[in-house]
């Protein structure tokens, strides 16, 4: 029995320490910590734009589905059914501006940067693939041998 619970937890173990686990782990901190700063973002410019047109709070559009509809001042439902299309909307704001500074701000410049690295080192992606034309002089130079024969010692005319 101690040898199952032995494997086990050896086996949770290697799962923690594996490295995309460790990355998760820090990105999902981070990823917490950015939602604060997007939520300000959203609640103390973006609401306030969308204000200019109607309300500044989102969460207060809203449609009634099934009448008579009436709400507190707090904004809870007294009576009827409330579509609350204002929350989606702002929600689908705040999602699509965490997700433009992810890409923008992070994603794509790590790319850039990785795609930087791997240039410089050409030798460690293997060796070189060779260019068309080194290979089109190969198979040019073999056919020359084919022609003289094993026996000719001569060296194929370049063009």
């Amino acid at each position: 029995m101690s040898e199952k619970k032995t494997g086990i937890l050896g086996g949770f173990k290697a799962f923690l320490m594996r490295g995309n686990v460790i990355d998760l782990a820090v990105a999902v901190v981070i990823g917490a910590a950015f939602t604060n700063i997007v939520n300000s973002v959203v609640k103390g410019v973006i609401n306030p734009i969308v204000g200019a047109f109607g309300t500044k709070d989102l969460d207060r559009y809203a449609a009634c589905l099934k009448g008579p509809c009436a709400r507190k001042a707090s904004g809870e439902v007294t009576q009827g059914v409330y579509i609350q299309w204002g929350a989606v909307l702002s929600a689908s704001l705040t999602f699509l501006i965490t997700a433009a500074v992810v890409y923008f701000l992070m994603l794509l410049p790590m790319k850039r940067w990785q795609d930087r690295q791997a240039a410089r080192r050409p030798d460690e992606n293997g060796p070189a693939e060779p260019t068309e034309i080194e290979l089109l002089a190969q198979i040019r130079d073999t056919l020359v041998e084919q022609r003289r024969g094993p026996g000719s010692d001569s060296v194929p005319a370049q063009r």
